[in-house]
This record gives C-alpha cells, sequence and structure tokens, in this order.
C-alpha cells in the first residue's frame, strides 16, 4: 500500500496564532471567565479542547446567541476568532468597556481584505465579495466592506453571471434585487453602483474561482465600457487572497495528478477550507472525509 501526502496542508499562521492565543488568554485570566465570539476555528478537535479549559462561545456559527450579551460583563475575557468579527459585535465590546483588542486573533490576511476593501471605497469603487453569506469570515468582511462602499456579496461564478447579466442590460433591476436578497448593503443602488468594482473574497475560498469571477467582472466591464476605460471601471485585487489557503489548493491539485485509488481528507465538516477540497477530491477519487481527527 502507498500513501500520498499534500506538499503543503494543515494550519496556517493565521490560525495557529489564534490557537496560541486563546491558551494564553486562560493562562492569563484563571480568576476570569473567558468566552469565545463564537468558534475559534472549524475544527472540532481545537474547539473541544477549549471548551474543556472552560471556554465558553457567545454565539453559533450561524450567528445564532447561545449567551446573551446582558450576561457579559466588563470583568469578562472575549476572544475575536481568526474570521474576525463585524462592527456591530465590535461597538457591542467597546460599549461594554471589555478589553477584547488585547485577545483580538483576527487573521492578518482577514484584516488585508478590510484594508483593501477601505481603499476600493476611496477610490469611489463597489465592492463585489466572492464568499458564503454566512459565513462568520464573509460576515465580518461585508460588514467592514459596507462601511466604506457599496458592497454585494456572490457566491460563485454562476452567481457572478447573473449580476452580469444585470449590468450589461440583460435582466431587470426587480430580478437580481429579488436574487441577491439579503446579500448587498443598506442603499445599494444597482443602476448606479455596478459601474466601478472590485473583487475581495472570503480567504478559504478556491484561489482560482475567485480568479475566474475577477476576470469575469473585468471582462464584463470591457464589454460595456471598452477597453480603454477598464481601469476606471474595474480595480484589479487579485492580492486578496490568502497564500496560505492557495498553497494547500495548489497541493492538493498536484495529488490529484497521482495513480491513487481513494482521496481521504482530514478536517471539520463545517470548514470551508475542508469542503472546498473534498470537492477537488471527489472529481478524481472516491474520497472519504474524517472529521478532525
Amino acid at each position: 500500500m502507498e500513501f500520498y501526502f499534500g506538499r503543503h496542508f494543515g494550519f496556517c499562521y493565521g490560525v495557529e496564532n489564534a490557537i496560541e492565543k486563546s491558551y494564553k488568554a486562560l493562562e492569563e485570566n484563571p480568576e476570569k471567565r473567558v468566552f469565545l465570539l463564537s468558534q475559534m476555528i472549524h475544527n472540532p478537535l481545537v474547539n473541544n479542547d477549549l471548551i474543556q479549559r472552560g471556554i465558553k462561545f457567545i454565539m453559533e456559527t450561524d450567528g445564532t446567541q447561545l449567551i446573551s450579551w446582558d450576561e457579559i460583563t466588563q470583568e469578562d475575557i472575549v476572544i475575536i476568532p481568526a474570521f474576525g468579527t463585524t462592527l456591530e459585535i465590535e461597538k457591542i465590546l467597546n460599549d461594554k468597556g471589555i478589553e477584547a483588542q488585547t485577545y483580538n486573533t483576527t487573521c492578518p490576511f482577514v484584516e488585508k481584505v478590510w484594508k483593501r476593501s477601505s481603499k476600493l471605497g476611496e477610490d469611489q469603487y463597489t465592492i463585489i465579495i466572492h464568499g458564503k453569506h454566512n459565513h462568520e469570515e464573509t460576515r465580518a468582511t461585508f460588514s467592514h466592506s459596507s462601511a466604506a462602499a457599496p458592497s454585494i456579496i456572490v457566491r460563485d461564478i454562476e452567481e457572478s453571471k447573473m449580476l452580469g447579466k444585470f449590468i450589461l442590460g440583460e435582466i431587470s433591476e426587480a430580478e437580481v434585487i429579488q436574487y441577491f436578497e439579503g446579500r448587498f448593503s443598506e442603499g445599494f443602488n444597482f443602476k448606479m453602483d455596478l459601474q466601478k468594482v472590485g473583487v475581495v473574497n472570503q480567504t478559504t475560498m478556491l484561489a482560482k474561482e475567485t480568479w475566474e469571477i475577477a476576470e469575469f467582472f473585468k471582462s464584463v466591464m470591457v464589454q460595456k465600457y471598452s477597453e480603454a476605460h477598464l481601469t476606471h471601471h474595474f480595480a484589479d485585487t487579485r492580492d486578496t487572497l490568502c497564500y496560505a489557503t492557495n498553497d494547500n489548493q495548489e497541493a492538493t491539485y498536484n495529488l490529484l495528478t497521482v495513480p491513487a485509488d481513494l482521496a481521504v481528507v482530514v478536517g471539520g465538516y463545517n470548514s470551508s477550507n475542508t469542503s472546498h477540497l473534498v470537492e477537488l477530491c471527489e472529481e478524481h477519487f472516491p474520497t472519504f472525509f474524517i472529521n478532525g481527527a
């Protein structure tokens, strides 16, 4: 029997940093209650270990409240997970006087997306977010980007094509509003706000899919405004891709070329990273998924 392993796999720097800070928060505050906004990462072993050490989750991954904000006091420690959090939750924590920033484990690459979104807003671009609208990271990115510019979330290339049809005048405003209900910022003006766009992503999406979406919107803008005016209507934002996610995905693409009979993927059942790798493997091999161990 032969085993093939990916050249690159496992936790990235952002996740390792987040886990380390969580353990540090417990060690430095033995007499205090320690809370996590939601799961530290989508890995059941890590989350179960943190729970056993005394950490409590305030919310489910979908945002459902587990512990009322009224129960959280200034004396408590609240850890912001690697996905980051919304401006609205940041305000709640700040209003309560909680020193959450001491244990803010937001991944630097997630923050990089937020900074890029802010720059796009300064340059009057609308932000198209490639992500899963109910994912913690996408909710956080959407909150930050919406404060900087009109923002809308697309899940994949098919949803991007729907938005492209509206930009090119092939479907009505009513159709596109209904299709993207709940996934665009307050006051979004579809007729005005899709004349200049830039694409950012949830850092755990498939990099090749983000590239495909960006190239699609680039082609739409060329078709509508011409190549000569492209830079005024489309911003190149490929620098928001996470190198670690990309390395894991590239390693998986390389594994798909080996003469294997079965693929085994180890990860979290609700992990975006894991689900994408499972999808890639299933296209080539019978695939067995192990949840976290």
